[in-house]
């Protein structure tokens, strides 16, 4: 009779297994809050504080595409709504973190309520395409909104975030270390709250509908309320990366609801491995990183990032995690059998 190990023998490997991924997220953790003091050059802190704003932004796009299964073209109207909220009211009426950022949070989750209340009576290529065609209405509102947003011209003067304890006078954000250590603590929490709702029974129903959604109807789940809780959170994850963003740069464009930003993040996250969390974050380092370096080097930079995409699609669907995955497998498969 073959032996069978009991089930509590394999508890303590799993916990082993557990403590050396947090183990090994505290030691990455620490290294980031480092890195800025480690004489490194602003270049490379700039660009790190942009990964990790486009990280938050490929993650709350990863919410609906990986794990609920809703492609969606029109993410990059949150994103351009949130960074207009944060920066009309830190232009007009103050520049407090603690107001700008929920401003950005409600307007952005209120947008995806009412695009998510219209859209999801469709499904598939419908659904693609009126989030694409309500981002497009959002975008040609920037335009004719003069007023508000400043047109063409977009929204420009948009100071970095002060806090209310002290303000300037206690952490300076205009300084690109301070700076980055904030989008760092956002970005980190963000992480954590997607990763608590993916892990929670909400993430499970979501995870449930992605793989099939009549068995989840045909068991009592109203799935169209969860689809659009998780659209009203992903917008709303959205309008943070956008308020983010619009501090970084200190200007708000039509740009960031155009039809292209939504590829832009929707590439980020097929190049990380749609459905991981941590995929759209890897991607959207590869993508700013080839970005800037491809750039340097000649104009016709965006034939060469469409190819790199669709090697990837082509050779690797899943993604840097999943050819981390298959790597992986191979070095353990080698190990076993010396």
């Amino acid at each position: 009779m073959q032996n069978v190990v009991p089930f509590q023998e394999l508890q303590p490997g799993k916990r082993a297994n557990e403590w050396k991924k947090y183990y090994l997220a505290a030691l990455v953790i620490g290294l980031l809050l480092l890195f800025p003091f480690m004489n490194t050059s602003s270049y490379l802190i700039n660009l790190l504080t942009e990964v990790f704003i486009f990280g938050i932004f490929a993650m709350s796009l990863d919410l609906i595409l990986g794990f609920t299964g809703m492609a969606s073209l029109g993410h990059a109207a949150f994103f351009g709504l949130g960074a207009y909220a944060a920066g009309i009211v830190a232009v007009r009426y103050s520049p407090d973190l603690f107001i700008t950022l929920p401003a950005a949070v409600l307007v952005a989750a209120l947008a995806a309520l009412l695009v998510g209340l219209l859209a999801l009576r469709t499904s598939g290529v419908y659904f693609l395409m009126l989030t694409l065609a309500f981002s497009q209405m959002f975008y040609a509102a920037t335009f004719k909104w003069t007023w508000l947003t400043g047109g063409s011209d977009g929204l420009s003067g948009i100071p970095r975030p002060v806090l209310p304890f002290g303000g300037d006078s206690l952490i300076n954000f205009f300084d690109s270390t301070n700076f980055y250590l904030l989008t760092l603590a956002v970005f980190l929490a963000s992480y954590f709250l997607l990763w608590r709702i993916i892990h929670s029974p909400f993430g499970q129903v979501l995870i449930g509908i992605r793989e099939n959604e009549k068995r989840m109807l045909a068991i009592g789940y109203e799935t169209r309320k969860f689809k659009l809780a998780s659209f009203v959170i992903a917008g709303a994850f959205g309008g943070v990366a956008g308020a983010l963003n619009a501090f970084y740069i200190g200007y708000a464009s039509p740009q960031d609801l155009f039809w292209a930003m939504s590829g832009q993040v929707l590439v980020m996250v097929i190049m990380g491995g749609a459905g991981t969390l941590i995929g759209p974050v890897l991607g959207a380092g590869l993508f700013l990183m080839l970005q800037n370096v491809v750039s340097s080097y000649t104009e016709r930079w965006p034939i060469i990032m469409g190819a790199i995409f669709i090697t990837f699609v082509l050779a690797a669907p899943k993604g840097m995690v999943g050819i981390y995955g298959k790597v992986a497998e191979k070095v353990r498969c080698r190990l076993w059998k010396h």
